[in-house]
């Protein structure tokens, strides 16, 4: 009840929980693709590539969300290349682009003037801290995924699913596979002030992966995984309100818990079904 009268009271905390159903949407549409098609790997090395574009914005005076979706796009092109041209080399390259824009952004972030301590938050996310422009670009960047979603949603499919089937139908599997993992970099940059670079991958699966547990359709497993991302983020800022825990690594630990318990009682349903 104290996070329930705080959140009437401040308006930090009102931002805050609008910052969560922005996040929740984004990682509900995304995450699922993310899910299905397995490429959770190929999305955590575009988040940790982020931090190289956000501490070269920093450094030359810009923005750092600017330089984080510069860096985000050109990190997703670079392994949907790699992924459909060079496969036997992808985790090599991902993982290299993952080291290197990390080492990059430590290295520009640390040689700004004045060194920047909004470190930790990039990393690690702080959705207390969400202002008013972050929500801005927040809200922008929903609207070009749920677009993105609607216009491309049977083009996505068909490539998730059945890469090879859709290249006999004619579709240009390489710009829709492109456009996919565009959309997968502009959702790590609407999260990472939530729960940050280092924890985005995680927020971005499980609540697409409980989804998975309960629904036989893509469209219904982006719902509720929509629906359960918010959850994880409100439930998880009033916990990390309530007893002064980084806001970040409590919602990680809220949607793992989910996930964990899910995962069990699918588990023991399964075999209940095969006893029948």
């Amino acid at each position: 009840m104290n996070f329930i009268d705080a959140l009437f009271q401040y308006d930090f905390l009102q931002r805050a929980l609008i910052a969560g159903v922005l996040a929740a949407i984004g990682c509900g549409l995304v995450g699922t693709y993310v899910v299905v098609r397995r490429i959770s790997f190929v999305a955590g090395g575009i988040a940790h590539a982020v931090l190289g574009g956000m501490g070269a914005a920093l450094f030359f005076g810009y923005a750092p969300y600017g330089g984080a979706i510069v860096a985000a796009l050109i990190a997703a092109v670079i392994i949907g290349g790699v992924s459909l041209v060079w496969k036997e080399r992808e985790d090599t390259v991902i993982g290299a682009l993952w080291a290197i824009g990390m080492a990059v952004g430590i290295l520009f972030i640390s040689a700004t003037p004045g060194y920047q301590l909004d470190l930790f938050s990039y990393l690690f996310g702080n959705i207390l801290m969400v202002s008013g422009e972050h929500l801005q670009l927040m809200i922008v960047l929903d609207v070009f995924l749920v677009l993105m979603v609607v216009l491309f949603h049977n083009q996505f499919n068909a490539v998730i699913f059945d890469e090879e089937f859709a290249r006999l139908r004619g579709l240009p599997v390489t710009l829709v596979y492109l456009l996919l993992l565009a959309m997968v970099a502009l959702t790590v940059v609407l999260l990472i002030q939530v729960v940050g670079l280092i924890l985005v991958i995680a927020l971005l699966t499980l609540p697409a992966a409980v989804a998975g547990h309960y629904t036989k359709t893509l469209s219904a497993m982006m719902l509720l995984a929509v629906l359960i991302g918010f959850l994880v983020t409100s439930s998880g800022m009033a916990v990390s309100y309530a007893y002064d825990l980084p806001s970040g690594a409590t919602m990680i630990l809220v949607a793992a818990i989910i996930y964990l318990v899910s995962a069990l009682a699918a588990m023991l349903h399964r075999r209940k079904v095969r006893r029948v």
